[in-house]
């Protein structure tokens, strides 16, 4: 039996991008934060119609789910109202009014379906019960009825490639060839070899253990199941009429109790190659190879999505999202999310999650990335929308380490500017925007200090496990291995939110030992102590990365034109350190420019002559940004953004 692997955060695992890609008056605890006036409104000047150039986003349709802000919910880690250490359905409802004044629109909750929790809820064992730890079904009746009280809308994660295999479908597939549900799973006979020994139907590799098969053999029935990412989970057969029938009554029977959409998990593995072929040898001296040519994006995935949408999703008003590692080809990516003739309204790619990732070594990797590399991933997923497309927006999730850790410097002295920056980028982008828990107050990665016994995820475990079997204490390879997994461990992304400065950083009451241990760092990085200051505006001395989220969510409706529907084009894109960009539309005589110094260290940047900056609006080092000169060359400090309203002038677009 191989051994338990979590499948929790395998993005980085599946994917292989097709890109390979001085003093500071921030440094500050809480309690030097001033309190200042009510944000108001930045005056808007009247449109122009001499800018007939810019004219996508004129024409781009304006369903719901474009101009929002998706907040997804880590349910273990965001709130625990019982006393047990662990974050429940009730936790989430309790804190609606901090994120609805955030600016968030829709809430979009991890798994909260029973199950063994092997895969942290993505081995679910019923669709129509409630994980009991995360509480009962009234439980999410109250939470749908209050998020809607607030105008909010409500998604659920929809996992539908592989159930558990304690889900009573897998068992009942499992009691004999005969069984009624047998092909509601993928099963086949096992091949021998030379010398008559047992193996596998192929060659296939499990995605998180390459050195593993991905079928598990059943000494019941004496056949393999294909269970891509753990023998916990097993891929349901979506050729079986009967199981995409099933699928679409689980579908509707949440969509009947209010929920606004799915978000879907590993969507485009649901149609695989039926003859299920070896896989090509790319890492020879291996027994088993990467399979995802034939158990990725398969010939009838269109049908499938096709029919979800004709018989259930269509018949709602709902937002769509599929995750879809191993999609690189654009053509492929445009046919899902094709305007009206699309199946789904966006999906995830992760491009800019491989930037600092060797793929042929996995998640626990790491090289340097590089502002070209991202410039041109993000460049292409822009493209999307001039093709009828439409992107999401997003640097974290429950899978994926903190962003200011990995992206910018997450030190004492350039945090919160770097939260800024990272804010700055991905709300002036055109797309749907998801943040994910916490972001929002620039947590950061688990201490350096931590020894990897305070890990709790399966993977990192696993990893450090074999780590210590195979480097002596004291090797320069474990030292390596150690500051690869402090460096992209999911458990960075779920360590329990910081509430407030209390015991256990108000994730739980105090003398209640949390599920996980919460971050050394929750005394001054907390909820509590950034919304204490009042909201902000772009005069503001100092600003906390809460507030400067919730300023930079009401620009972006404000000027929805230009950031969320406008057009992109980068500007000076062949600086080292400093992406620029600009969005334009035909609907409004501004254009915006975002200038992000990813960097620790002072860049210039030239504003083109052919822009004059009305305003910078944003800026990571708050008004002493925004006071900038507006035209000619400006001196960007370490890890500082800004956004600017420019006019165009005679040289202009």
């Amino acid at each position: 039996m191989r051994r338990e692997i979590s499948i929790a955060g395998r993005l980085l695992t599946k994917c292989r991008p097709s890109v390979r890609l001085s003093y500071n008056p921030f440094a500050q605890t809480p309690g030097n934060w001033p309190r200042m006036s009510r944000f108001s409104s930045i005056p808007r000047p009247e449109p122009s119609t001499a800018m007939d150039t810019r004219n996508h986003c004129a024409k781009a349709d304006r369903r719901w789910w474009k101009n929002t802000v998706v907040y997804q919910i880590y349910p273990a880690s965001f709130k625990d109202t019982d006393g047990d250490g662990l974050g429940n359905i009730n936790g989430i409802t309790e804190k609606l009014d901090y994120l609805s004044e955030l600016g968030v629109e829709v809430l979009w909750l991890s798994p909260i379906y029973r199950s063994p929790q092997k895969d942290m809820g993505y081995d679910i064992s019923n669709y129509y019960a409630i994980h009991p730890p995360f509480g009962t079904m009234d439980d999410v009746h109250r939470l749908i009825a209050e998020v809607k009280r607030r105008g909010m809308k409500l998604v659920m994660d929809l996992v539908v490639n592989h159930t558990s295999t304690e889900h009573p479908w897998f068992v009942e597939s499992a009691v004999s060839k005969e069984s009624l549900r047998r092909n509601w799973y993928i099963w086949r006979p096992p091949k021998y070899d030379k010398e008559g020994h047992r193996q596998p139907p192929n060659n296939w590799a499990c995605l998180l253990d390459e050195s593993e098969s991905a079928w598990t053999y059943h000494s019941g029935t004496e056949e393999y199941y294909l269970s891509l990412f753990s023998p916990y989970q097993a891929d349901l057969n979506w050729e079986n009429a009967d199981v995409r029938a099933e699928v679409h009554d689980v579908a509707r029977f949440w969509l009947d109790k209010g929920v606004s959409g799915f978000r879907m998990d590993v969507i485009n593995l649901i149609s695989k190659d039926q003859r299920f072929p070896d896989a090509e040898i790319l890492h020879p001296g291996k027994k088993y190879q990467p399979g995802d040519k034939y158990f990725a994006n398969g010939a009838r995935l269109t049908d499938y999505l096709q029919e979800l949408k004709e018989k259930v999703l269509s018949k709602y008003d709902i937002l769509t999202v599929g995750e879809m590692p191993f999609l690189e080809d654009e053509e492929q990516q445009l046919e899902i999310v094709k305007a009206e003739e699309g199946y789904l309204d966006m999906i995830f790619t992760f491009e800019m999650m491989g930037l600092d990732m060797v793929s042929e070594e996995g998640r626990f990797s790491f090289r340097p990335w590089s502002v070209d590399g991202l410039r041109k991933t993000i460049d292409k997923t822009q493209s999307m929308t001039t093709k009828m497309g439409w992107p999401s927006l997003f640097c974290e999730n429950h899978d994926q380490p903190r962003s200011v850790s990995r992206w910018c410097d997450d030190s004492a002295a350039h945090r919160v500017c770097g939260s800024k920056l990272l804010c700055m980028m991905q709300t002036s982008l055109t797309g749907t925007l998801y943040v994910y828990q916490g972001e929002e107050l620039g947590m950061r990665n688990i201490p350096a200090t931590w020894e990897p016994e305070e890990y709790k995820d399966v993977e990192s475990v696993s990893y450090w496990t074999h780590v210590c079997s195979t480097w002596p204490d004291g090797s320069p390879e474990r030292k390596r291995a150690k500051d690869l997994l402090r460096r992209k461990a999911r458990d960075n992304a779920r360590t329990p939110f910081q509430w407030d400065s209390t015991s256990n950083g108000g994730f739980c009451a105090a003398g209640v030992k949390p599920w996980m241990r919460v971050n050394d760092d929750y005394p001054w990085v907390n909820a509590a102590a950034q919304v204490a200051v009042a909201r902000a505006n772009e005069k503001t001395a100092i600003v906390p990365p809460y507030r400067f989220w919730q300023r930079a969510l009401d620009i972006r409706k404000q000027y929805a034109n230009l950031f969320v529907y406008g057009d992109f084009e980068l500007i000076q894109n062949t600086h080292p350190t400093v992406f620029g960009f600009k969005k334009s539309c035909i609907q409004e005589s501004d254009v915006s420019i975002t200038v992000l110094n990813f960097s620790g260290k002072e860049a210039e940047f030239m504003v083109p002559a052919e822009y004059q900056v009305r305003r910078w609006v944003m800026g990571s080092y708050d008004s002493l940004s925004t006071e900038k000169p507006k035209e000619g060359l400006i001196s960007l400090l370490p890890w500082e953004g800004l956004v600017g309203l420019c006019k165009v002038g005679a040289n202009g677009t």
